[in-house]
């Protein structure tokens, strides 16, 4: 389906807006918990890619796509648990973007054939993996702006 493509490279273009809000901020700023919050920046990154892969792979019944480090660790209802060095940010941002590029040929391949519908918390209801793609621009737009608020605690 063209839309789901369409929506998927807008997805990767949000994700190379928020790499590039990020771009000049240190390790540290990026690790930062402020008072008030449960997360910092980079776990809020790991996480887009982590929610990615549940709802689209997860609740399709296929195996995530990307290394347990970048998925387990940063699901929703996790908080940051250690300190994420240099390298392995850069790696985070890796696959921030190599998996949606995933994410494209696979739906071009047509892995997708099945999918456990979900009622999300916002009042949506997941029943195919086209409503799962379609549902990652408005979570990634949500922690966009958690990202935005972040960015001026740190």
């Amino acid at each position: 389906m063209p839309d789901t493509l369409a929506t998927i490279v807008q997805i990767k273009k949000t994700r190379a807006f928020i790499l590039e809000l990020v771009k000049n901020l240190s390790t540290e700023q990026l690790n930062k918990v402020p008072t008030g919050f449960s997360n910092n920046i980079i776990w809020n990154i790991a996480h887009l890619t982590a929610a990615q892969q549940n709802l689209c792979y997860i609740r399709s019944g296929l195996p995530v796509t990307v290394e347990d480090k970048y998925f387990s660790p940063f699901l929703s209802g996790t908080k940051p648990v250690k300190f994420i060095e240099k390298e392995e940010i850069i790696l985070i941002f890796d696959v921030l973007l190599n998996s949606i590029d995933r994410l494209a040929t696979d739906y071009t391949n047509g892995i997708f054939v099945s999918f456990d519908p979900w009622d999300k918390r916002y009042g949506m209801k997941l029943n195919s993996i086209e409503d799962a793609v379609n549902f990652v621009p408005f979570h990634e737009g949500m922690h966009i702006g958690y990202i935005m608020a972040l960015k001026k605690l740190v």
